[in-house]
């Protein structure tokens, strides 16, 4: 994988993001992905260390190649880049990015320009689709500069005209993909529709909103939020989508009256926060929904023919034309248009950053070296060569990579272990937060990386027990990693907002019967503990609670704190500071006992809800095939780190109990803990949504 690659960066319609031929990019597509999160930066929030803007509009990615289609002149992939995630999402389509695929190609030499405009038929390899992109070229050569002005975009630009000839069902085979125009779901009346982007259309009014309200505004409303969630997820069961929590589509719309009769307003989300303008593909999707009758955002007159819509967003109105055919329910939209700018920011080469290369070797090239003649004579004659390699290990800087944000319990832990273990080895160890996909993105980074002792792993109960036992995932808890040694436990404590007018568990119960989902939980994401155990108390206890999942425990617990959501089931070891601090109030424990740092706090048994323990482990790993005698060498550096007091007495007092192993004790916890797990997912019923 080289480390520097081409890339053009463009602003596209009113987003930005850095486009690639295909060929620039690694032909394996999830080396492809950890070359487009190491561009964009999508690890960090601000994506300060890479060339995205810390937006959604600004963490797009455009791949672009010769096409393979018939008829068409260029394949163009979109990706949706994570934000504060490490996520690649290749599944929408971005029409803004779009606009900037013709001129893109015809500067690579994809595509030859002719005199005056040209116009580029793409191919939509996302959504199947395919669009006319129409850009001036006098002189054969791309103008970027011109009047036409968008809103939502400084200044004015060249117009470029995309048609799209086919993106009605694109994505689940069918315009209505229901099979009605309206269906009613949670009793609010909405419209599932594919036309460009998947979208689940919803009337404002219905929501007990005006239909004009800022996007600031909107994303301050949770309740409307979780509700649009909600919706959200049930209308992609219905739309054959299935799970869609971990998916962007489809996208959330509220409508609402335009300004003329020719007009709608829309609020468009993307999906869980409300676009600062509008996206183009969702503009398409809305504009089909305005002129065809019988949806919940049909317009006051049917036209057959040629029209004008303008969709009006927080920054403007985006004019579409389109081509209606037929009447009544008979009518269809033939075609679609509408007119976006792109501009040229810079081209040149990127510089990729380290962590996108997890199995680069270079340390282990001086081991020879290292190694006199003689002793590697001796080794190859009686087998010695293993722990010979742990004789020289480590050669350089150790990686230890953490499945949830910096700031939560489980960093905090690798940070105080790091702290005695690098000196103890000799090395530097660096903590790489890899937040996301509930632990998975982590899990399958170090799965891969080469198996010499250098990327390790604080795995713990969510990505080596409790999510593989809910879901499919592309590593194997077991297969894939050699275990070196357990940390410890920590009990589940059920906390609440310090302002939650709830007195305890029973009280909690009696409200949530009377009034059902009156409440949220906040979990690290879906396979983690913390949703594990609020799973089972309300199948325990008989109640309705909305989920809300989050990258990992630290940003949930902050909302929790918020306010935001008003419950949640982290960690004793997460959670105690912010009991102690007076910023949660803790309700009960989700184990078989209570802890000696909360006496007073009864355990679920005990406050009447029966059969929610859920214990949570930390521990370990490195890559499968990591020679014996270097986990050996770690799991005896880690149990000495541990039997050091400052460090037992720092965990502890987080309310961790420290608890040591030999790497085949903690193996043999992992396939336990794994079948139990898989056990009480069959029991529950529970699923990854």
């Amino acid at each position: 994988m080289q480390r520097t690659i081409p890339c053009v960066l463009m602003r596209a319609g009113t987003s930005r993001g850095p486009f690639f031929l295909r060929e620039w990019l690694p032909a394996d597509e999830q080396e492809r992905d950890e070359v487009l999160i190491g561009a964009i930066g999508a690890s960090d929030p601000l994506q300060l260390d890479g060339v995205g803007g810390g937006s959604t509009l600004t963490s797009k990615v455009a791949i672009v190649s010769k096409s393979a289609e018939a008829g068409c002149d260029v394949d163009y992939l979109f990706a949706q880049v994570g934000v504060g995630q490490r996520s690649v999402d290749t599944r929408p389509n971005c029409g803004n990015m779009l606009s900037g695929v013709a001129p893109f190609a015809i500067e690579q030499g994809l595509v030859q320009a002719r005199e005056g405009e040209t116009t580029v038929r793409v191919f939509n390899v996302n959504t199947r689709s395919r669009i006319d992109v129409t850009v001036l070229t006098p002189g054969r050569r791309v103008v970027y500069a011109g009047d036409t002005r968008i809103d939502g975009v400084a200044g004015t630009a060249a117009p470029i005209r995309l048609n799209f000839l086919d993106a009605w069902g694109a994505v689940t085979g069918s315009l209505f993909p229901t099979g009605r125009r309206i269906d009613r779901i949670d009793g609010v009346e909405v419209t599932c529709i594919d036309a460009a982007m998947p979208l689940v259309i919803v009337r404002a009014a219905d929501l007990g909103l005006a239909g004009g309200e800022t996007p600031a505004e909107l994303d301050a409303n949770t309740a409307l939020l979780l509700r649009l969630e909600k919706l959200r997820r049930s209308a992609g069961e219905a739309m054959g989508l299935g799970d869609v929590s971990q998916s962007v589509i489809p996208k959330p719309v509220i409508a609402s009256d335009g300004d003329s009769a020719d007009s709608i307003t829309s609020r468009y989300f993307t999906p869980r926060r409300c676009h600062a303008s509008h996206a183009v593909t969702g503009a398409i999707g809305v504009a089909t929904a305005f002129a065809l009758p019988g949806t919940v955002a049909s317009g006051a007159k049917g036209v057959e023919g040629v029209r004008q819509i303008a969709v009006l967003h927080p920054q403007g109105r985006i004019e579409v034309e389109v081509a209606v055919e037929g009447h009544g329910q008979d009518a269809v939209i033939r075609r679609a248009a509408l007119v976006r700018t792109a501009r040229k920011i810079l081209q040149g080469q990127l510089e990729l950053p380290d962590y996108v290369f997890p199995t680069s070797t270079e340390g282990d090239k001086p081991m020879k070296k290292i190694l006199a003649p003689a002793a590697l004579a001796a080794a190859a004659l009686i087998g010695a060569a293993v722990p010979a390699v742990a004789q020289t290990y480590p050669t350089k800087t150790i990686t230890v990579v953490v499945p949830t944000a910096a700031g939560g319990g489980n960093d905090a832990m690798a940070r105080t272990i790091a702290q005695k273990l690098g000196p103890l080895l000799g090395q530097t160890i660096i903590i790489d937060n890899r937040a996301g996909a509930n632990g998975s993105i982590a899990s399958e980074f170090v799965a891969r990386a080469a198996p010499d002792g250098h990327t390790l792993m604080l795995g713990y109960v969510a990505t080596h027990a409790m999510n593989p036992a809910l879901q499919k995932l592309r590593y194997d808890p077991v297969a894939n990693f050699e275990p070196i040694g357990l940390v410890g436990y920590s009990p589940t404590l059920m906390v609440a907002n310090a302002n939650t007018k709830v007195k305890d568990v029973k009280d909690l119960v009696a409200q949530l019967k009377a009034k059902p989902d009156s409440y949220t939980y906040a979990s690290a994401g879906n396979g983690t503990a913390p949703h594990f155990a609020a799973e089972l108390f309300k199948l325990n206890a008989g109640v309705e609670m909305l989920g809300v999942p989050y990258k990992g425990a630290a940003p949930a617990v902050s909302d929790t704190i918020g306010g935001q959501t008003q419950f949640m089931f982290p960690s004793l070891f997460t959670a105690y500071p912010h009991v102690k601090a007076g910023k949660l109030k803790a309700l009960a424990v989700a184990g078989p006992k209570r802890s000696h740092l909360l006496p007073d706090v009864p355990t679920l048994k005990e406050a009447g809800v029966d059969g929610v323990e859920v214990q949570q482990w930390y521990g370990f790993f490195a890559p499968a095939k990591t020679p014996k005698a270097v986990i050996d060498k770690l799991n005896r550096a880690l149990n000495q780190v541990l039997a050091d007091p400052e460090i037992v007495k720092r965990l502890e007092d987080h309310g961790a109990d420290v608890e040591t192993s030999t790497p085949e004790a903690f193996g043999a916890l992992v396939k336990t803990e794994l079948d139990k797990w898989k056990s009480v997912v069959q029991r529950a019923r529970l699923t990854a949504d």
